[in-house]
């Protein structure tokens, strides 16, 4: 035999109770169910609990809310029945609500609501339901009968959570259901959640307590297999409203299901588990709009998972409770009076952690309660913390549980490190920590706001290790940028397939627009989005995508709000304002990856606290295109350091715009003429001086001076102008190239005498014994300057290693393509670093 349940969400519909008709005349069920508990409609037992409120608070509106649940009742038996059967129906729907109306109405005349009153009027909503459902089942063939479980399942008289006593409660059902050999009994449709006391007056279960109606009817007609129907497929890996990956579990044991069902996992009601475990029943979790699914089946022992945990699971909102001082340390029976009077007041303990000192004990309670433990435990230790032994309790609110759990984690080393590594590497901060001595849970009290992030950080590093994943916010969609998105787009799959690295593109913004979507933008639709000519006026949605004008503080505010766990912020900009805010965003634990220049060629203390933040706190600050486009210079210098070598020197030709011009000046084009050729061939800016003035070259140079640990700052970088300064004094960029035409003969003057012994002219910074300068000066044949074609970059790097032969590292170090490249490459460097 088969005892099954159906929860609210699958009989709150007429389309649901199809589906239950269906499923209890399936080749699995028919002739196999002696019982199917049912739960109220949908909804049903909040409307009951507002409406019982509302006539204690003497707001009349009571009565058109059992108006409504008249109606809804009606309208699910209009959908089933028809002629007598309908009417009868009715007439028991309206028996019942006249009940109710008494009832409301009495509560109304005193103005009190006791716990004892809402249990019954809690109580209509399962016998609405399971007295209509067993007429639509008879209609629909299956010849069935309405059972109040009242006068079955007794319990004690703790109103709105009451405990089942099983001795009685036992006995009764097996009366109720036994039966003259070769008696065919009608299908007994159960009133789930509620019960009686001893004296006949009724009482609930507590929120959820369905699920132990089902279990104890069970229990007691020892069923094989106790179903509980509801609207997810069983129970899965994690709350699938909060992480979108979670996945169902096959099998688990009772024990991790009364773990995972204990923090929070709203699929089964914890008490449930107790009656199947103590009679060695299987529960089945299944889905009513699903029912080929198998669902998760609970027993008592599970098999071996390929996965080190079970589960992760978590309770939204709780307060934490703090005692101390060291009137505690040493002090036989403290935790005994502490939990003491916590139970005289009725106020349930979620979670306890105790200081190895014994300074200091904590312990987790609904926020509802927080107030009235406070009290308790003021009331218990007054004369301590009088006399100051102890400290006043304090409670901490806004806080969430979040608990992994498995029975594998008992054999299975690192799981405590993988969990709080995952939690610390996106910046969630953990309160409290809590791990029983069967390893079967770790929990962790965390921030209220991050309890989504950190489900999906938890998530990802015990479910899905070898995917990984960022959640990508870029400012920038020009040149760079542009192109940026152009390979993401091109490429995101193939990574995603080959490589297991998923990078979702969730916001982006241009110079005047930005905009964002949860679920990820499509890379290659971001700019015309941000278009002039598609966006409009800032709000107009395209396609859900609501476009807003670009605020800096509200692209980070918003960044920061979607509190999404491996989420990257990408600079593809040269603005002072966003590199700037870099510390910023560092600080909500936010890697940054970018090109720009301005933030480490800065004032030196921003770089050291940027460097010094990321290092300490573990939080990446990527920055190799910075200097040379996509050329490995910083990462090579860096790894050079932390190997123990030893920069003594760096020479380098670190601009693009002057490698082309001084590459090609061979006396065959007047020196104007080729920075004429460069600027049409897009390697200079539209106004050539702002890459002839070298600052460009200069910020490249700083930046590798502080890598190699020099305290310089801007100012002590020593420039060699390459221009006379009558070109920087020409109003634009015509009178530019007039003043540059008349030094024409200069520079080929310059270039003659460097030819006539051998050498060629090149723009090159040096780095060396505390300072960095760049110059114009002549390189002999065989100089690693002179092997440069077109807009090459080169840096050769003297060390303590490499003395005899200087590392050589050369390539292009400008163009979109490989800059571009070069960030795609940190950025997937960022999902490799949050494994």
């Amino acid at each position: 035999m088969i005892v099954l349940k159906f929860g609210g969400s699958s009989v709150g519909s007429p389309q649901a109770i199809e589906r239950i008709i269906a499923i209890l005349k399936d080749r699995d069920h028919a002739g196999k169910t002696p019982a199917v508990v049912v739960s109220a409609f949908s909804g049903v037992t909040d409307a009951l609990i507002d409406t019982a409120r509302r006539a204690a608070a003497g707001d009349c509106s009571y009565t058109n809310m059992v108006r409504e649940l008249e109606k809804r009742h009606k309208s699910a038996a209009a959908a089933f029945l028809k002629g007598e059967e309908r009417k009868e129906a009715v007439k028991a729907i309206q028996n019942s609500l006249s009940e109710l109306d008494r009832i409301l109405d009495g509560v109304a005349l005193l103005g009190e609501l006791s716990a004892r009153t809402m249990d019954l009027v809690m109580s209509f909503g399962e016998r609405l339901s399971a007295g209509l459902l067993a007429r639509i089942f008879t209609a629909a063939g299956i010849e069935a009968a309405f059972l109040d479980a009242r006068p079955l399942v007794k319990t004690d008289a703790r109103f709105g959570n009451a405990q089942y006593l099983p001795k009685e409660t036992f006995a009764n059902i097996r009366a109720c259901f036994s039966r003259p050999s070769g008696e065919k009994a009608p299908l007994q449709v159960v009133t789930g959640f509620i019960g009686s006391t001893l004296e006949g007056q009724t009482t609930t279960l507590g929120r959820g307590g369905s699920d132990l109606s089902t279990a104890i009817f069970g229990a007691a007609l020892e069923v094989r297999e106790v179903e509980i129907w509801t609207d997810v497929d069983g129970i899965l890996t994690a709350d699938p409203k909060l992480v979108k990956t979670a996945f169902r579990i096959d099998e688990m044991s009772y024990a991790e299901a009364m773990e995972i069902s204990h923090f929070g996992a709203k699929v089964l009601f914890p008490p449930t588990v107790k009656p199947a475990l103590e009679q060695g029943i299987p529960i089945r979790i299944r889905n009513t709009f699903n029912p080929a699914c198998e669902g998760t089946r609970i027993v008592a022992e599970a098999a071996d998972g390929k996965y080190p945990i079970r589960g992760i699971s978590s309770i939204n909102h709780i307060a934490l409770l703090r005692i101390q001082g060291s009137g505690m340390v040493g002090v036989a029976g403290f935790s005994a009076r502490v939990f003491g009077a916590l139970a005289r007041r009725g106020i349930s303990v979620i979670l306890i952690t105790q200081s190895s000192s014994e300074y200091s004990i904590s312990f987790a309670v609904l926020p509802d309660e927080a107030r009235r433990a406070e009290a308790a435990l003021a009331e218990e230790f007054e004369r301590e913390i009088r006399s100051g032994d102890i400290e006043k309790p304090v409670a901490e609110k806004d806080l969430s549980i979040i608990a992994v759990v498995g029975s594998r984690m008992k054999h299975t080393s690192g799981n405590s490190g993988k969990f709080f590594h995952a939690l610390g590497r996106n910046g969630v901060n953990v309160v409290a920590i809590a791990q029983g001595s069967s390893e079967l849970n770790i929990s962790a009290v965390i921030s209220r706001q991050d309890e989504g992030k950190a489900l999906n950080a938890v998530h990802e590093a015990f479910f899905l290790a070898g995917v990984r994943s960022v959640n990508l916010f870029l400012i920038g969609t020009g040149l760079i940028g542009g192109t940026l998105l152009d390979q993401i787009a091109g490429h995101r799959e193939i990574l995603a397939d080959k490589d297991k690295i998923r990078i979702r593109l969730v916001g982006a913004a241009n110079s005047r627009y930005m905009i964002f979507r949860r679920e990820g933008l499509d890379p290659k639709k971001v700019k015309a989005l941000l278009s002039d000519d598609r966006s409009g006026a800032p709000g107009r949605s395209d396609g859900g995508d609501a476009v807003e004008t670009l605020n800096l503080q509200s692209f980070i505010k918003k960044m920061v709000s979607f509190n999404l766990p491996n989420t990257c912020f990408c600079d593809c900009t040269a603005d002072d304002e966003i590199s700037a805010a870099y510390g910023e965003i560092m600080r909500q634990a936010i890697p940054i990856v970018t090109p720009n220049k301005r933030a480490n060629s800065g004032s030196l203390e921003y770089y050291r606290r940027l460097t010094s933040y990321s290092r300490e706190r573990g939080i990446p600050y990527l920055y190799e295109t910075t200097v040379c486009a996509g050329l490995p210079v910083i990462s090579t210098l860096r790894d050079l350091f932390l190997s123990g070598d030893r920069v003594r020197r760096i020479e380098a030709v670190l601009s693009g715009t002057l490698s082309f011009i001084f590459n090609n000046f061979d006396g065959a084009k007047p020196f104007s003429a080729l920075v004429r050729e460069a600027r049409a061939k897009g390697y200079t800016e539209p106004d050539p001086r702002d890459d002839l003035n070298a600052m460009d070259a200069a910020r490249k140079a700083l930046i590798l001076a502080r890598e190699c640990g020099l305290s310089l700052e801007f100012a002590n970088v020593d420039i060699e102008p390459i221009l006379p300064a009558a070109c920087f004094r020409a109003k634009d960029v015509a009178s530019f190239f007039k003043e540059l035409e008349k030094s024409d003969a200069d520079f080929e003057k310059r270039r003659t005498r460097a030819a006539e012994k051998g050498m060629a002219l090149r723009y090159t910074a040096v780095i060396e014994e505390g300072a960095a300068r760049l110059s114009l000066g002549a390189e002999p044949e065989g100089s690693p300057f002179r092997s440069l074609t077109d807009s090459d970059n080169i840096v050769v790097i003297t060390t303590d290693r490499y003395s005899k032969l200087p590392m050589v590292i050369k390539g292009p170090g400008a163009g979109a393509q490989v800059t571009a490249g070069g960030i795609f490459a940190d950025i997937v460097r960022i999902a490799r670093t949050l494994v």
